[in-house]
């Protein structure tokens, strides 16, 4: 019988392959298979479906087996799981790959879209970003910590703990004030750093049409801009904005039963950094909605009291688990509005070739 599904169990050394058949047969067990000897092994398949776990280096195999004349389906790990028929004390790699060949197969199975090496590229660079940033304010608060073991305790404020460091600098003894001197150093270092990474991601998403579409929307700049089509692609995956916003954690998480709904915070389920981006540009809309008379701002300044009414007095807060679902929505409905170009894989195949 000819294989039709493959599971692969993606590892960083050893693989392991399992395949079926049409009637579901197992035709194709490997449980330990090279690195080097991965693509001799799916090059001998007849054309099939192939699927993997979203993990590290999903997406170059995934794009490798394509160009080999495979279907490749990627699925997030959480959804493999539940079709491990050894469950979570058989754990193996043989037992992984039977999972996700047998979730391969479901009907209702959500798999994750294959990312281009220019989107992974363009990721790249917001990851390393955003660990400029996060290094900046941690030595921000290590800068803080320090000084308040003498006496000066600053606010959070960075331009303000900068400033106030630097003046107090010569006031402190011996080695503090080497110690403290380096971190305003490595601060200035990483302002340098981030500055410069601005600047790319500026460039990426001025010279991508899909991005330049999106910063004419309300609160998306270029970081998010170009941070969304490097993760969502061609969009098409998603039907409306509310799949997107399901899809990034934004809508609130349900615990009904009995025929009551209950509705708890936001789910998180999504990328975490993309799903901040678009919150913090749905604040700035609404920071500023008060003030214009567009459809979407009037819309802003209804939600004022909502859901509880104008009845009850009872402002709009952010920190509500109703109203907290709903910041990434006004970014989410019309990054979808209209198709964007689907790309291709014929680049990286002609490359391989």
């Amino acid at each position: 019988m000819a294989i039709l599904y493959v599971g692969i169990d993606l590892t960083k050394n050893v693989f392991a392959i399992h395949g079926v058949d049409e009637h579901g047969k197992a035709t194709l067990v490997r449980p330990s298979v090279a690195r080097a000897r991965l693509m001799e092994a799916v090059a001998a398949l007849p054309p099939c479906t192939i699927g993997m776990e979203a993990c590290s280096g999903a997406h170059h195999w995934a794009r490798r087996f394509a160009c080999l004349g495979h279907t490749v389906r990627l699925m997030a790990p959480k959804f493999v799981s539940p079709y491990r028929m050894s469950g979570k004390r058989g754990k193996t790699d043989a037992a992984d790959a039977a999972a996700i060949c047998e979730a391969l197969q479901r009907p209702n199975m959500r798999f994750v879209p294959i990312k281009s090496e220019a989107e992974q590229a363009r990721l790249c660079v917001h990851r390393v970003r955003q660990g400029f940033v996060e290094q900046r304010t941690a030595t921000i608060n290590r800068l803080r910590g320090l000084l308040s073991e003498f006496g000066i305790v600053l606010p959070q404020k960075a331009q303000t703990v900068r400033r106030e460091a630097a003046a107090h600098l010569e006031d402190l003894p011996g080695w503090a004030n080497t110690a403290v001197g380096d971190a305003l150093s490595e601060i200035h270092r990483l302002d340098e750093r981030l500055a410069e990474y601005d600047r790319h991601v500026s460039h990426m998403a001025a010279e991508d049409e899909r991005s330049r579409r999106l910063m004419k929307l309300q609160g998306i700049g270029a970081t998010t801009a170009s941070a969304l089509v490097a993760t969502v692609g061609h969009g098409r995956d998603f039907k409306n904005g509310r799949q997107l916003a399901a899809w990034l954690g934004l809508v609130p998480g349900q615990y009904s039963s009995g025929g009551k709904t209950r509705l708890g915070s936001i789910t998180k389920a999504g990328d975490g950094y993309l799903r901040t981006l678009l919150i913090l540009g749905a604040r700035s809309v609404l920071a500023t909605a008060k003030a214009k008379t567009d459809h979407l701002s009037r819309w802003a300044v209804a939600l004022a009291h909502w859901p509880s009414g104008a009845a009850t007095g009872r402002p709009w807060s952010p920190s509500r688990p109703r109203t907290r679902a709903w910041l990434g929505r006004c970014s989410c409905e019309a990054t979808i509005s209209r198709p964007w170009p689907e790309p291709g894989l014929e680049s990286h195949c002609s490359s391989t070739a």
